[in-house]
């Protein structure tokens, strides 16, 4: 009953976290149109996308708390579907078939998800942190993962490489840890609200300081590769690595198929796989939106009415010329 609450709030998180960022684009367009544009602090629909944005994050933290990473991070899918579902239905878009291709096996796949996810128990002390943080599977994991980013930062420092794969693996890899610290310190947070205090303990600042430093850094690669390249390819590919990296650290740290029979490990990594390919499907060839901002705005030019002309009429073959100018021309002529 909490996996199944667990699973509900996460999805109702990402649908949340959809609507939010709908409406903070919705608040930006706005505050642009406007004569006298102003911060978008000053913006009450603004705020109110963010106050959606910040409620839905802590919704997916609780989220981790109650259920396994492995079935939290997938959901993550209903994100990408609420806002193809927000933008046909509410932004008056044209519905693809691709949309609904790719809605169709979304939903398959959290169904394959939720129905084939590993029944794992939620309550996590502080003291199993610590053993799971010293097991020597995740040792192994963390000095394979530490190799590995640190030859992608070589790249992408003294190589200035910055293709799309290097950046969003290195948010995957980040991602990883930050989705482990992210279950340790909910986790520990909700047993000392049920009055087993776990926040006495120095793994539960360890991991928030993990968690906290895991998240800036991925932040910062996941802004540069928006910065480099369309949203349409980075929402797909970082959906993906993220996804993977995430379930991939729930199965080593926190051992979550472990007791899990190998059909239901099949079935669960089958619905990852059509989740996959439905965000892929919605996201491809979907064109961004550019806002079309006129170079002059004739209600606002010094001296003219709305009814003034722009450019004179053409009565000869000077057509665009200035008055002083066409003075010239016929007296040259």
């Amino acid at each position: 009953q909490t996996q199944l609450f667990g699973v509900l709030l996460s999805a109702a998180s990402n649908f949340l976290i959809s609507v939010s960022l709908n409406i903070q684009k919705c608040a930006h367009l706005r505050l642009v149109c406007r004569a006298e544009p102003k911060p978008c602090y000053r913006s009450k629909l603004w705020c109110c996308g963010i106050a959606l944005l910040g409620l839905a994050e802590l919704g997916s933290f609780t989220a981790y708390a109650l259920a396994p990473i492995a079935l939290v991070a997938p959901l993550g899918s209903v994100s990408v579907l609420g806002s193809a579902f927000i933008s046909v239905f509410f932004l008056k878009k044209t519905m693809r078939t691709a949309d609904i291709l790719g809605g169709t096996l979304t939903i398959t796949g959290i169904y394959l998800l939720v129905t084939f996810a590993p029944n794992v128990p939620q309550e996590l002390t502080a003291r199993q942190v610590q053993n799971y943080l010293v097991s020597w599977p995740f040792l192994v994991y963390s000095i394979l993962e530490i190799l590995i980013f640190c030859i992608l930062l070589y790249f992408y420092k003294r190589k200035a490489v910055k293709h799309i794969m290097v950046l969003l693996m290195m948010v995957a890899l980040l991602a990883s840890l930050t989705v482990i610290a992210v279950k340790a310190v909910s986790s520990m947070i909700a047993l000392s609200v049920k009055g087993k205090m776990q926040l006495t303990y120095s793994i539960f600042y360890i991991m928030s300081v993990l968690m906290a430093t895991s998240c800036a850094f991925q932040i910062k690669f996941l802004n540069q590769a928006m910065h480099l390249y369309e949203a349409t390819a980075v929402v797909p590919i970082n959906f993906v690595f993220f996804t993977t990296s995430a379930i991939i650290s729930g199965v080593i740290f926190y051992r979550e198929f472990q007791s899990a029979a190998l059909l239901s490990v099949f079935m669960f990594l089958f619905g990852c796989l059509l989740s996959f390919l439905g965000v892929i499907i919605i996201a491809r060839n979907k064109k961004e939106e550019h806002l079309q901002i006129p170079f002059i705005d004739c209600g606002h030019i010094p001296g003219e009415n709305l009814t003034g002309k722009i450019q004179p009429d053409s009565h000869c073959s000077c057509y665009g010329t200035l008055n002083k100018e066409d003075d010239l021309v016929k007296s040259q002529s």
